[in-house]
């Protein structure tokens, strides 16, 4: 069984009425867009804290990438993506 909890919040009058008067047009309950709204925004706040892992390790593999001296110094890349247009360009 589903446990449920009530969720009490404070809104604006204007904006209870508002919200009320959409509910209602759209033919779904109130409660049933605010679940809808709520898992959205856990959805997106889940994708962000996993983008930002992402970058992070992206990052960490880079500086690691870079202290062992495997990386490229700036003049290198330029060179070879110059080299690679060229090509392209032909």
């Amino acid at each position: 069984m589903v446990k449920q909890t009530v969720f009490t919040i404070t809104l604006e009058s204007d904006l209870n009425d508002e919200f009320m008067y959409e509910a209602e047009a759209a033919h779904r309950s109130a409660s049933e867009i605010v679940r809808e709204l709520m898992r959205e925004y856990v959805q997106q706040q889940r994708e962000a804290r996993e983008y930002e892992a992402f970058l992070q390790g992206k990052v960490h593999s880079a500086r690691r990438s870079k202290q062992a001296g495997e990386g490229l110094r700036n003049a290198e890349v330029e060179a070879r993506f110059a080299a690679r247009r060229a090509r392209v360009e032909d």
